[in-house]
Parts: C-alpha cells; sequence; structure tokens
C-alpha cells in the first residue's frame, strides 16, 4: 500500500478516533462520519457544503480498518497510554494528542508489518500537523515506551 494511503488514511482515522466518547458504536461512527464530513481538493482539505469528492478505496479502506481496530481493543490501547503516560491521566491529555496515541497503539499492536520507526514518524507528522508545539515530543516518548514493550528490537 503506498505511503500517500496510508498518511491520508492516518488523518482521516485520526478526524474520526478524535471524535471519540466513550467507546463508540463504530459502524455509527463510521457512517457519520463519512456522511457529514466531505472535504475540497484532497481529501483533508477545508470542509464542504455542497460536493462529496471521492475518498480513493484503499484510503478508506484503511482509515476505517484503524478505527474499527482502535474501538475493538480501546481497553487495551488506553490501558498502555495510561501506564507510559507518566504523570498524565487520559483525560488530562488533549484530545488530539490522545487520538493519535491511540491510532499509533493500535498499529504498534496489531501492524507488525509496519515498522516501529515508520508508526511513531507518522504519529509525529500528524502530531506536527494537528496538535501543539509539544505534541510531537510527547507522542513520540510515549510511543517510544509503548513500542519498547510490545515490539522486540529489530536486529541490526
Amino acid at each position: 500500500m503506498a505511503s500517500g494511503v496510508r498518511r491520508s488514511g492516518r488523518e482521516l482515522a485520526i478526524k474520526m478516533i478524535y471524535s471519540f466518547e466513550g467507546v463508540p458504536e463504530v459502524e455509527r461512527l463510521l457512517a457519520s462520519f463519512w456522511g457529514h464530513f466531505r472535504f475540497r481538493d484532497d481529501v483533508l482539505g477545508d470542509p464542504l457544503e455542497d460536493e462529496t469528492p471521492d475518498v480513493a478505496p484503499p484510503t478508506r479502506e484503511f482509515a476505517e480498518e484503524l478505527v474499527r481496530g482502535v474501538c475493538r481493543h480501546l481497553q487495551t490501547i488506553d490501558g498502555l497510554i495510561g501506564e507510559y503516560a507518566t504523570n498524565w491521566s487520559l483525560d488530562r491529555m488533549a484530545r488530539v494528542d490522545l487520538a493519535i496515541l491511540r491510532m499509533a497503539t493500535y498499529e504498534l499492536l496489531h501492524h507488525l508489518d509496519v515498522p516501529v520507526s515508520v508508526v511513531i514518524n507518522e504519529a509525529v507528522e500528524i502530531g506536527k500537523r494537528y496538535g501543539t508545539k509539544e505534541t510531537p515530543a510527547f507522542v513520540n516518548g510515549i510511543l517510544d515506551r509503548i513500542s519498547r514493550s510490545c515490539r522486540a528490537p529489530a536486529a541490526t
């Protein structure tokens, strides 16, 4: 799968995960998102009210797989984030930071074909785009600790 498809899929997934309140009913969340959020030019541009550009099927499928996976494993994911986010409870975290951490933690746990460095780098880059100036370092630190606990280091 092309990296552009994955990046776009991750950014769309972040937008959906951001909207979580409690444990979401995933199919309703997906239907609501695709039914109400339309974007200009590239799927991540300004919202539109009048037309619906198509999201490439691979991008949509990847975004939905991430969202479904986060929903399915939310308790485990939140437990790991809480364990490694020293002095931060989940309810004190910025929602965008939490959304990024949830998505990336899911990838670390369940997308073993994606290298740890790629998962963390993608999360940091998305954090630069959507978070605060502190988001990249915050996300990087927590994901680094999570990755060390759930993935063996690559052989050199």
